[in-house]
């Protein structure tokens, strides 16, 4: 499973607080030697302020050899944090007593404009925009320390003070996110996901790059809220496959991020018309990107290979049970990428024997039949069941009237490209007629 694994990938575009997850959901599935997990996390601890989780990682991997100096640097580093801690929570008292200030948050609660809320709590507080900066440093050391809460507390009064201008002001927006997502918190995560996809489309950081760069990294952190919150499934579609800008980001720098738009859409069925779009996008990037989900909607869908898109399927399987964003959307998936198979199988047979079908759909004959029943009668589908010859027996189904028109607009549109054709050619050759016509009067003339 390792050469399926795409935590390698993803970790340079995230924050090393959500690497954790990551990293906890391999050490269950025992992909990798629990031990070069656990010093992986110790190697990402030690850039942070969590001391009593770096002692808990260091007894796990059994440090025994001269631990005494090592156990007193952290000791004298605990000792270290929880003063850097007293003397900034000290320089934002004042900030702090304002949040805390009952009859201020009732009168900020009227307020939308950064500019009034700055003006109303300077004339009434006393607060001054170079506070805002204790907090800000406060909430930083507050999110290194592992407190996402408190961090997200700061943050949020942070951003509904300080203009967007402010230079602090994109550093607090990923702050805030990453609080929410490490929170669970998945209704905030959205609202902080597309408050800071606003700012990073509507504003310019130097070089083309830049831009780039920062849309990579959210189109990574997205991934947490769009496979949690309920209405994920659509917005990913949205943002990966139909905001040229995010889509150009995937194709440049990060394909991998391929297996989870391909996820989505397959485990989407309301949104399967836009199944024609992804693959034409897997298809440009085969050479770059493939796993098993990419290339088995190529093999159904480019290629009509069914028999690989059934051994890919199985391949599927494996990658999304040990993927820590996929595994949820397994039974869906499976549910669905079956169904894909059943569809296109249909449209090229009439006549289709269960035994086989149930070999395309890695499923035993029994389970097969029952599943096809269960499909035609929830699906409405014009087909029969031949239980004695063993046979799905598929109806002549009728095109809707879209289906219909669509159809007579492309036929009309080749009849009258052909009719233009026609004409344009009499008439260049009765215009060569006139020609000849005129020589010959010239001639005799």
């Amino acid at each position: 499973m390792a050469k399926y694994d795409l935590t390698s990938q993803l970790a340079p575009y995230l924050d090393r607080h959500l690497v954790f997850p990551l990293l906890e959901f391999l050490s269950a599935k025992k992909i990798y030697n629990e031990n070069e997990i656990l010093q992986t996390k110790l190697n990402i601890l030690n850039k942070t302020n969590m001391v009593d989780y770096i002692l808990e990682i260091r007894q796990q991997l059994n440090l025994t050899e001269d631990e005494s100096e090592p156990i007193n640097a952290l000791q004298k580093k605990r000792e270290h944090v929880l003063e850097q801690l007293q003397q900034l929570q000290s320089e934002a008292q004042v900030v702090i007593g304002i949040m805390n200030n009952e009859e201020a948050s009732k009168s900020l609660d009227g307020m939308r404009d950064s500019k009034s809320i700055t003006h109303f709590l300077q004339n009434e507080y006393g607060l001054k925009p170079e506070m805002m900066e204790s907090l800000y440093k406060l909430g930083k050391f507050r999110y290194e320390c592992g407190n996402y809460s408190v961090t997200s507390t700061l943050l949020y009064f942070y951003i509904n003070v300080m203009p967007t201008t402010d230079k602090n002001y994109l550093n607090v927006l990923w702050g805030k996110l990453a609080s929410e997502i490490l929170l669970q918190q998945w209704d905030s995560a959205l609202e902080e996901l597309n408050r800071l996809r606003d700012f990073i489309d509507c504003n310019s950081f130097g070089s083309t790059l830049q831009v780039l760069t920062q849309r990579t990294w959210l189109i990574h952190w997205s991934l947490f809220v769009f496979f949690n919150h309920s209405k994920g499934r659509d917005l990913i579609i949205d943002m990966f496959l139909y905001k040229n800008n995010y889509l150009n980001a995937i194709q440049t720098m990060c394909p991998h991020i391929l297996r989870y738009l391909a996820t989505a859409v397959i485990i989407n069925r309301p949104r399967r018309s836009a199944l024609k779009d992804l693959v034409k996008v897997i298809q440009q990037e085969s050479y770059t990107y493939k796993d098993p989900i990419t290339e088995f909607l190529e093999h159904l869908y480019v290629n009509f290979d069914f028999e690989s898109a059934r051994l890919k399927l199985h391949e599927c399987e494996i990658v999304l049970y040990n993927d820590f964003f996929l595994i949820a959307c397994l039974e869906d998936f499976i549910e669905n990428a079956r169904l894909m198979i059943f569809e296109t199988f249909c449209r090229i047979h009439q006549c289709i024997s269960i035994q086989m079908l149930a070999s395309k759909l890695n499923m035993e004959p029994d389970e097969a039949e029952c599943w096809i029943v269960n499909l035609i009668r929830n699906a409405r589908l014009d087909a029969k069941i031949d239980s004695k010859l063993g046979h799905v027996v598929m109806g002549a189904q009728p095109l809707s009237p879209y289906q219909q028109l669509l159809e007579k607009v492309d036929s009309l549109s080749v009849r009258s490209e052909a009719l233009l054709t026609l004409i344009e050619r009499k008439l260049k050759s009765r215009t060569q007629d006139i020609r000849w016509g005129a020589q010959d009067f010239a001639i005799n003339a």
